[in-house]
C-alpha cells in the first residue's frame, strides 16, 4: 500500500496539480488584494459607502440602537443578512474568471499560432466532375455517377 501511495504521488500530474494549487492559492491573495484594496474602494466612493463588508440588514425585530458595524451585530448575537460580504465575493468571483478568461484565450492563441507554422495545406484528394458536378476521386478518369469521362 505504501508503495502504491509513493507511485500515486510521485506521479507528473500530482506534481502539476500541486504546483497549479500553489500558484492558484498565491493568485487568490492577489486578486483578493486587488478587490478589496482598489476596486472596493473606488465601488464605494461611487455608492456613497467605502466599506462594504459592513453592508447588513437586521433580520427580525431589534428595538435598540442599530449597530453602525456587522462585528457589533454579531456581538449583539442578531441575525443578519450580509449582502456587502456577498457583493465583495461576487466581484472577486467575476475578476477570477474574467482574469482566467484572458489567460486561456491567450494561451488558446499562442498554441494556434504554433500549429498555423508547422502545418502545411492539405493536398485535394477530389475534384467535381465537369458534367454532373458530383465530388469524385482526383485519380479518377470516368465519373462513377454519370460515366462521363473526366480529364
Amino acid at each position: 500500500m505504501l508503495k502504491e501511495f509513493k507511485k500515486f504521488i510521485m506521479r507528473g500530474n500530482m506534481i502539476d496539480l500541486a504546483v497549479g494549487m500553489i500558484i492558484g492559492t498565491a493568485f487568490n491573495g492577489l486578486v483578493s488584494s486587488l478587490v478589496n484594496d482598489i476596486f472596493m474602494p473606488i465601488i464605494g466612493f461611487f455608492v456613497g459607502d467605502t466599506d462594504f463588508s459592513n453592508l447588513f440588514v437586521i433580520l427580525g425585530k431589534y428595538d435598540g440602537v442599530k449597530p453602525a458595524t456587522l462585528a457589533e451585530a454579531k456581538e449583539l448575537g442578531l441575525a443578519t443578512l450580509n449582502y456587502g460580504s456577498f457583493i465583495t465575493g461576487l466581484l472577486h468571483f467575476l475578476i477570477m474568471a474574467l482574469i482566467v478568461f484572458f489567460m486561456v484565450k491567450g494561451m488558446n492563441k499562442l498554441a494556434d499560432l504554433g500549429k498555423k507554422k508547422n502545418e502545411k495545406p492539405a493536398e485535394k484528394t477530389t475534384k467535381i466532375c465537369p458534367r454532373c458536378q458530383s465530388e469524385i476521386s482526383i485519380k479518377a478518369t470516368r465519373c462513377p455517377h454519370c460515366t462521363s469521362d473526366v480529364e
